[in-house]
């Protein structure tokens, strides 16, 4: 089985993963972008989706649910946690999400938590179209960026704001939110690991 770019450590840490990531609420964990979230029941495309704690928490906020997830050993236990009736799994990846467009859907909320660098230059700006194409007039993107050190076995790059931006541009997304925190895990924190939340909206001209 070929290993899917950018999923590269976490196989190999499911278990661990799974315990850390069950630590931290939702609330928490997005609290900079609460704000953002719709309120009405409407379609939510979490990409990176690991164990599902995200997608679960839109679920039961009375979202439909798409949950792309490359990763067997995160999927299926996220399966298994989070089976509503109102989540779709998905076996698929960045850039070119190809299951996923040959749904030939769009929705009105895409989160990237902690997945877009994972990409390389030549993926990002593969991917950000193809993001583009699945947001519908009003949708809001959110994707979270991390700088600091790359643990053992990961494949990561410390990607720029700036450059994220410039890609959104092109597709006609515009900024919304720019914000840099620190790391809410405590492993993190001490190694001064900080974290970049973007949010974009079409501008229609």
């Amino acid at each position: 089985m070929n290993k899917i770019s950018g999923t590269e450590g976490y196989a190999e840490t499911a278990d661990y993963l799974v315990n850390q990531w069950q630590e931290i609420s939702f609330e928490e964990h997005h609290a900079t972008v609460l704000h953002l979230l719709p309120t009405a029941p409407c379609r939510v495309l979490d990409i990176g989706s690991g164990i599902g704690k995200d997608a679960a928490a839109f679920a039961a906020m009375g979202h439909s649910v798409v949950a792309v997830e490359p990763t067997r050993e995160l999927r299926l236990p996220g399966i298994a946690l989070h089976d509503a009736p109102n989540i779709c799994w998905l076996d698929d990846s960045l850039p070119d999400l190809s299951r996923l467009c040959a749904m030939n859907q769009t929705f009105d909320l895409i989160m990237l938590s902690a997945v877009w660098m994972h990409l390389d230059a030549t993926q990002r700006q593969h991917a950000m179209p193809r993001l583009a194409g699945l947001m519908n007039a009003s949708a809001t993107l959110i994707l979270s960026l991390r700088h600091g050190p790359i643990p053992a076995g990961r494949r990561m790059f410390d990607v720029s704001a700036e450059e994220t931006m410039e890609l959104a541009a092109m597709q006609n997304l515009l900024p919304i939110l720019n914000v840099r925190t620190a790391s809410i895990q405590k492993l993190n924190q001490q190694s001064g690991v900080k974290w970049t939340r973007l949010a974009f909206r079409r501008f229609l001209s």
